[in-house]
Parts: structure tokens; C-alpha cells; sequence
């Protein structure tokens, strides 16, 4: 972590040390189970990142929307960590098998945080790792260290992904400026858990960093590299994974790393009516997760108003005694506020 400021490098080792509290995570059924990867690196001026995805619009839930890595449980014997890391690497090419990575990069396992409720009655474990080369390793002479953002390019499951992007995790915690006038931080307090639940809206600016956006079915040509050091080099398709969210869209495809507004209207990739996308939303569940986890990382409350409790674990486990979470899911079922306010009086 040489280049790595020394703020950020105290934050890594306090998501070490941190113990999460009990989890109902194990209590909860298969079909209940899921995890994220919060997946941290640093950039060029040595400040930590975290990694994010914008879901694909054909998508039955969260279409459209800003996302970790990560999926639900295939089995009742896979833990978090191997979840998220099955996931990330179906989503965004981000290789799970130790030896997938170019030497010396490496991913190692940090902490995980209190498991959060879903709408969509999931127990959702987020777990934090660091993506950072091995620290006894030396580059041979006249060799600098390439950086993570040289390093690795996804590879996306367009089916699943329309782009990745990157933000600095320790603005999760700080109101910011405006952006071509655009806020970085609006929060509100809105009735959710049968109480008082603060709704966080972040804007990331395209144009703040790297961008990857996987192409629409069709827009098969050579990658469009825009505003970028990095050098144009061919990626492999991904295996198609078989499901028949946005059957429209390919598998497997992406270009590199694309920045800004330019990126945005070279590769399609538009909001409504035709504009331009210029920032990305993180908000509710996503966003609430990456402010728990910069406080962990880095010992301070956020700037504005927030929940002050981590995660969900009481409430999962009251809903779990009112058997409102058992195994056999209905499609498209969210859990109501009369569900809540029933698990609350338990």
C-alpha cells in the first residue's frame, strides 16, 4: 500500500480490526441469503475507492440502479466472502480463484458488516475487501508498479451490468460540493422499518474517474477508449450465464475504460429523453452500506443526518420469529410496513 495516503492505511486497519456483532445471517434460508462485495483500492493520488455497478434496465429488480458487486447464496454451506466473490467475478469479471490475478495483485478479505434488509426480503451481508499488491513484492529495476486502475479492466455480463464505476469511500461521510450543479449528497427521512429511516442520495460524477459501460447488443465494434491513459487491449467474452434477464442485451461484452460525458454519448449510454448521463445515484440500501462502512473505516459520523445503528440484525431476526422470512419466497413480494410493524411488537 506504498502509494496509499496514511488516513486511508489507518481506515484498512481498522476494517480489520472491526468485530462484527452476532448475524442472523446463518438463520435466515437459502433462498433469504445474500452478499456484496465492497471492493476497495487506491487510485493514482493515493486515496481508497470502492467500486460500484449500475444495474442493467432489463433486470426484474433494481433495474437501472446503482449496485455492489454480489448476489444471493448458492448454497447453505457458502459463506459471505465466497458469495460476493462468486458474484463479482460473474458480474464484472473479477477473478474469485486466488491465481486469477496478474502478479503481484492480490484481494484480501478485510471484515464484514451487519447484515442489511432487502426489500426484496433479502438478508444482505456486505463484506469489505482490499484489492492491493502483495507488500513484499518488488518490482524489478526501472519497472514502477502499475496501478489497480491499469491493472484490471472488467469484463461485464452486460445481462446483468451496464457499467462500473468507482467513488472515494470517505465521501460517503461528507455532504461535498456541487458538480456542473449537480449536489454530491440530498438525504431525507422517510417512513421505512416502521420507523424513522434516513434515505441517502449520492451523485457520482461520470466524469470523476474511470468508467467501464458494457455496449447494447449490436454495438459489437472495437471499444471506444475516451479521456483515458489506458492502452486499448482486446477483452475476453464471459461464459453466459444462462438466465433470461435482458435477453436483448449480450453477454460477456464491455470496453475499456471510457470517462466522462463524451464516454457516455460515444458508447449509448443515455438517460431519458436523450440527455446525457452526467452522475450516477447511489441511494437507498447501496448507499446506506457504503456510509456504514466509511464510518467503520474511518472512526467518524458522516456529516449529515443518519440512522446510527449497523445494518438490520434485530430487525431480520424478529421478522424471522413472525415466520415472515421463511423459505419459500413469492415472486415480487416486498415486505410491507404491516410486516414490520407486526415484527416490531415481537
Amino acid at each position: 500500500m506504498a502509494n496509499m495516503r496514511p488516513h486511508h492505511t489507518a481506515a484498512i486497519a481498522r476494517l480489520r480490526d472491526y468485530t462484527p456483532p452476532p448475524t442472523t445471517y446463518f438463520s435466515l434460508p437459502l433462498s433469504r441469503r445474500a452478499a456484496v462485495l465492497i471492493l476497495l483500492y487506491a487510485d493514482r493520488g493515493g486515496d481508497l475507492r470502492v467500486v460500484l455497478t449500475m444495474r442493467a434496465k432489463t433486470l426484474k429488480s433494481y433495474a437501472g440502479q446503482a449496485a455492489l458487486p454480489g448476489g444471493k447464496a448458492d448454497t447453505v454451506t457458502e459463506t459471505p466472502f465466497t458469495t460476493a466473490r462468486r458474484e463479482a467475478e460473474e458480474e464484472i469479471g473479477l477473478p474469485a480463484s486466488p491465481g486469477g490475478l496478474p502478479q503481484p495483485w492480490r484481494i484480501t478479505h478485510l471484515a464484514q458488516l451487519p447484515t442489511n434488509l432487502a426489500r426484496t426480503e433479502l438478508g444482505v451481508r456486505p463484506c469489505v475487501a482490499l484489492l492491493a499488491p502483495d507488500p513484499a513484492y518488488t518490482p524489478p529495476p526501472g519497472q514502477p508498479l502499475p496501478l489497480a486502475e491499469d491493472v484490471l479492466i472488467p469484463r461485464l455480463d452486460a445481462r446483468e451490468v451496464a457499467a462500473v464505476f468507482s467513488a472515494p469511500l470517505r465521501d460517503f461521510l461528507r455532504v461535498g460540493r456541487e458538480t456542473r450543479g449537480q449536489p454530491w449528497y440530498e438525504g431525507v427521512w422517510i417512513d421505512w422499518y416502521a420507523t424513522a429511516w434516513r434515505m441517502h442520495n449520492f451523485y457520482v460524477p461520470v466524469e470523476s474517474g474511470p468508467v467501464v459501460w458494457a455496449p447494447e447488443r449490436g454495438n459489437k465494434g472495437r471499444p471506444v477508449v475516451a479521456g483515458s491513459s489506458l492502452p486499448y487491449r482486446d477483452i475476453p467474452q464471459q461464459r453466459a450465464r444462462g438466465k433470461d434477464e435482458g435477453a436483448r442485451m449480450g453477454a460477456g461484452e464491455s470496453v475499456p475504460v471510457a470517462v466522462g460525458r463524451e464516454a457516455a454519448r460515444l458508447v449509448g449510454q443515455e438517460e431519458e429523453g436523450g440527455r446525457a448521463l452526467s452522475a450516477f445515484r447511489v441511494f437507498g440500501m447501496t448507499a446506506r452500506i457504503l456510509v456504514d462502512c466509511a464510518r467503520v473505516a474511518y472512526g467518524e459520523e458522516p456529516e449529515f443526518e443518519h440512522n446510527s445503528h449497523f445494518g438490520d440484525e434485530e430487525l431480520i431476526g424478529k421478522l424471522i420469529k413472525s415466520g415472515r422470512l421463511a423459505a419459500e419466497r413469492t415472486p415480487g413480494a416486498e415486505i410491507t410496513r404491516e410486516d414490520l410493524l407486526a415484527a416490531s411488537k415481537i
